[in-house]
């Protein structure tokens, strides 16, 4: 299990949200933090919405469960009522040291991997998690940045390099692995167009922009850009975050 990403699947168990499909399957590999939880009105408190929804949850959460096991996930669970969803999500992402958070959306097959690159912060986490989730499969990875105007393909070359050596360092076949370069776009929406062309989508949360680009819209409009599942890779815990 030590080898296993943790990463968080958060469910809105009660509002219709289940596992997509294919979803049990792309986390065969890792340990799974599957996060049912529930968003109730400011006057309701949570212990009161517990009492009356809490068998209906946990019967969904049983099923969830057993899904993830099945396909060959190690998993934990946690149930929720809460007033703010977000903070939830954030919340058990640092209390059980997820290294990344899954939008799930529906997948077959994942024949290919698309992972942007940002910078070299967060680069080491980004190559576990796609590593260890998909070191076992088959799936092609492709290297993706969207160079500024002032990078040199050179210099955007060795940040890719980079990635690639660190891929293989935890295991990956670099022969499954390829770099792709983008000009003269914004990094948002090419990344949102070139992820038509993607099973799944692996991302760090390095910029902020990132991270509200998927979280920060209603999950339809997030699946109308990403058809696949999203990674978003948390930041490593600066000194000091756990303390607080």
């Amino acid at each position: 299990m030590t080898d296993r990403p943790s990463i968080l699947v958060p469910i809105r168990v009660l509002e219709g949200e289940s596992v997509p499909e294919g979803v049990p399957k792309l986390l065969a590999h890792a340990h799974v933090v599957l996060l049912g939880y529930h968003v109730i009105p400011e006057q309701t408190a949570p212990g009161q919405a517990r009492m009356q929804f809490e068998d209906r949850a946990v019967e969904r959460l049983d099923m969830y469960e057993e899904m993830f096991e099945a396909a060959g996930a190690t998993v934990e669970r946690r149930l929720v009522f809460t007033h703010n969803g977000q903070k939830t999500i954030d919340r058990m992402t640092v209390e059980h040291d997820c290294m990344a958070v899954l939008v799930p959306n529906a997948t077959g097959t994942v024949e290919n991997v698309l992972v942007p690159v940002r910078g070299a912060i967060g680069v080491d986490r980004l190559a576990r998690v796609v590593a260890r989730v998909f070191g076992n499969t088959d799936a092609a990875v492709t290297v993706y940045h969207v160079a500024d105007e002032d990078a040199t393909d050179e210099e955007v070359q060795t940040l890719l390099n980079g990635m690639v050596d660190r891929l293989a360092e935890f295991g990956m076949d670099p022969s499954r692995v390829e770099t792709r370069i983008e000009h003269d776009q914004d990094p948002l929406d090419a990344i949102a167009d070139v992820a038509e062309s993607f099973d799944t989508v692996v991302m760090g949360e390095t910029d902020p922009s990132l991270a509200t680009f998927v979280f920060g819209m209603p999950a339809d409009q997030v699946a109308d850009r990403f058809l696949g599942p999203v990674f978003v890779v948390q930041r490593e815990p600066a000194p000091g975050d756990e303390d607080e």
